[in-house]
């Protein structure tokens, strides 16, 4: 069994600095995610896209957030068990947790902070009768890798940010990109938009509106997809992929059974103290909580994760008393014998 001080459901952002906050106080954390990665969403679904409002960084990509926080959390030495799902939490006669996963690992810990962001993804799949044939052989429905459409043919199908987005984007990867949507209008961000029509007036995005993707062509892979647009016959387009990009449903999953108190698919919590919700001793921080003003963005979770581990510390240690100290003043101890700290001012006597 994985004993700790904390253990954290979700590896994202606001999983991965807990870690941190946690370790200034000394307590040791322990992740669990489905996710075969650490980095949540950031990782798993838009690795290569720009985030702009991390304080600091006025431009950082999803995927080098993470990287930047797991160099961050690196000395205080966070056990992972990745791919993996928690199914089961059981409150012990002391007060602790015991959570097991889906594949049966088991996890001891007198404080579990949910930070599994807006649960578990599942994609909006467009209702084509074969598309589940081809699905990995042709047809993916979140783009992981840009290199994997090197100098191919790339018919993408939606009318939202991210259709737009990685049109624009795959221009420069792709050999040939093709933007289907059953609308004439988007709904994305007016500047994407504006792109998406400028790179399609210089020949680089085939748009075709309004129109919907109907079938899946091919036998082992996809070669082509057949379109159906408003008013006209049926026509083939020959592509080596279709990716359908019309979002993704998030669900809480077996979290939903736990006992938590839910509004709309989120975990009310205590916002007045600590987060705490409806079982003491759990938290849920990040995009997975809701309570009166709540902002689903990652600078709140960093936020909500600080707090968070203030009231574990005092429920974990309720007789001491934590001198909060800025770490430009005391510095940073990790667990591994490690310690950041700013220089000391030089004292020298002048004779």
């Amino acid at each position: 069994m994985i004993t700790t001080d904390i253990l954290i459901i979700g590896a994202g952002p606001t999983g991965l600095f807990t870690v941190f906050e946690a370790g200034l106080l000394k307590l040791r954390c322990h992740l669990i995610d489905a996710l075969p990665q650490a980095g949540g969403q950031c990782s798993e679904i838009y690795p290569k896209k720009p985030i702009y409002d991390i304080p600091a960084y006025p431009e950082i990509l999803a995927g080098d957030l993470t990287d930047k926080l797991m160099e961050q959390i690196k000395q205080f030495e966070p056990g992972f068990t990745l791919g993996e799902r928690a199914d089961t939490v059981e409150k012990q006669e002391d007060g602790t947790f015991i959570v097991t996963t889906n594949k049966g690992t088991k996890h001891h810990a007198p404080i579990v902070a949910i930070a599994g962001g807006l649960g578990s993804f599942e994609p909006r799949k467009p209702p084509i009768p074969n598309i589940a044939d081809f699905e990995d052989k042709g047809v993916e429905y979140i783009i992981r890798d840009p290199e994997f459409y090197r100098n191919k043919k790339v018919v993408i199908s939606g009318g939202g940010d991210s259709a737009l987005d990685w049109s624009i984007f795959l221009t420069d990867v792709a050999s040939e990109v093709t933007l289907i949507h059953r609308r004439n209008e988007f709904r994305g961000a007016l500047d994407s938009v504006d792109k998406v029509q400028e790179l399609k007036d210089e020949g680089k995005i085939r748009m075709i509106t309004p129109a919907e993707v109907k079938g899946i062509v091919g036998t082992d892979k996809v070669t082509g997809v057949s379109v159906v647009k408003k008013g006209e016959e049926p026509f083939t387009i020959a592509t080596d992929h279709f990716i359908p990009l019309f979002g993704l449903s998030p669900k809480l999953g077996p979290i939903a059974n736990w006992g938590l108190e839910i509004e709309k698919n989120a975990i009310k919590v205590n916002n007045a103290l600590d987060y705490q919700t409806n079982i003491p001793g759990i938290y849920a921080i990040g995009d997975v909580n809701t309570y009166p003003g709540k902002l689903k963005l990652i600078l709140c979770g960093f936020h909500e994760a600080t707090l968070m581990c203030q009231s574990a510390y005092q429920r974990i240690f309720p007789d001491k008393k934590y001198v909060m100290k800025y770490t430009t003043v005391g510095g940073v101890d990790g667990f591994d014998g490690t310690r950041k700290e700013a220089p000391k001012a030089v004292v020298k006597k002048i004779e």
